[in-house]
């Protein structure tokens, strides 16, 4: 095999795993509006809160709630900037193989 395709195969492995990246990234934006949304409502609720848990509604504390969901939103948000960091990396990579093939290939 090539030098040059090894490059296309690395290239074709970089998009597929900017592909995942993307589609984690996405799982975890809406979890993150979702979170954001219920800490929302939690405001505007009264003293009686309630938690989904399994199949079952559960009375809860509010400011324990409160505080679930706001070290939920901090780590999702941690983790977006990390998919977001490796994100870069991986396009960074990906458009340096594309020039180097494409400059190789027009030689």
């Amino acid at each position: 095999m090539g030098d040059e395709d090894r490059k296309i195969q690395e290239m074709q492995l970089l998009e597929r795993n900017l592909q995942n990246l993307l589609l984690q990234k996405q799982a975890f934006q809406a979890e993150l509006s979702e979170t954001q949304a219920a800490l929302k409502e939690l405001e505007s609720a009264g003293d009686d809160v309630f938690k989904i848990v399994g199949q079952l509604m559960i009375k809860t504390e509010k400011s324990k709630t409160k505080d679930e969901l706001s070290n939920r939103e901090k780590l999702l948000n941690l983790r977006i900037n990390s998919i977001e960091k490796q994100e870069d990396s991986l396009a960074k990579k990906l458009n340096e193989l594309r020039e180097d093939v494409m400059g190789s290939s027009a030689k």
